[in-house]
């Protein structure tokens, strides 16, 4: 998952790199995401799902299944709303718009996520404004980023990493990398950074999760062991008062 707007995922070789990443074998969107923004998510029978950065929306099936009684997914490339559309037919509302432009509906939503957006964002409390506005009281939102640890450090890497240099770790702000064969600005932000942003925009901050792998998500040992290493993701699950 991701968001950069228009330009990033509409280079054809990005979209198509990002595709084969995905469907690969314990991919850590499937072993150690997921399954964190889910448990955060909840309950979502009878509710409103607005998804933002909603990619390829493919898993916008799982979250109707569990009774979720609508789903918007909003996402700036043109590419993946395409694909979104195909994959949601008339099931969900996709819409194609920039999210720090898109026009939040107010308390709309009971539930808000975003999966690895925020992190190609350039300023949060706007959009956590945003987000407040459009839940409902008692509504929550949850997101993840990637972690501050992988963040900190802007040199790019080939082939699988075996080690991570955490460098400049309060130096926050844009950072280049290269990710899916081109280079990519996003931003680094400490994890004070994100709980301080939500405080300030009203959200009260009820957990704060990271990557930490399960053995039964993994198909291959190997990986799972790797994956101990160190944590790929932030999560926080907030709510907006009642």
């Amino acid at each position: 998952m991701g968001y950069e707007g228009p330009p990033f995922y509409d280079r054809d070789a990005v979209f198509q790199a990002y595709l084969q990443r995905r469907h690969r074998v314990d991919n850590p969107n499937d072993t150690l995401e997921k399954p964190i923004i889910l448990e955060l998510l909840g309950d979502v029978a009878g509710l409103d799902v607005l998804d933002l950065g909603c990619g390829d929306a493919a898993w916008h099936s799982e979250l109707l299944e569990k009774g979720a009684r609508s789903y918007v997914g909003v996402d700036g490339s043109e590419n993946m709303v395409a694909r979104a559309r195909s994959n949601v037919g008339n099931r969900a509302t996709i819409e194609h718009s920039n999210l720090q432009h898109w026009a939040y509906p107010e308390n709309k939503f009971d539930r808000v996520t975003a999966r690895l957006v925020f992190h190609y964002l350039p300023d949060l409390i706007p959009l956590f404004q945003n987000m407040h506005r459009t839940l409902r009281p008692g509504g929550q939102l949850a997101f993840s980023v990637e972690h501050p640890v992988i963040t900190s450090f802007d040199r790019p890497g080939t082939g699988v990493r075996e080690d991570w240099t955490v460098d400049r770790y309060f130096e926050t702000g844009a950072r280049v990398t290269r990710w899916l064969g081109a280079d990519v600005v996003k931003y680094h932000r400490t994890i004070e950074d994100h709980f301080s942003a939500l405080q300030a925009t009203g959200f009260e901050v009820v957990a704060l999760r990271e990557s930490r792998p399960v053995e039964q998500n993994f198909v291959e040992p190997a990986t799972f062991e790797r994956r101990k290493r160190i944590p790929l993701f932030l999560f926080f699950g907030a709510r907006r008062p009642v």
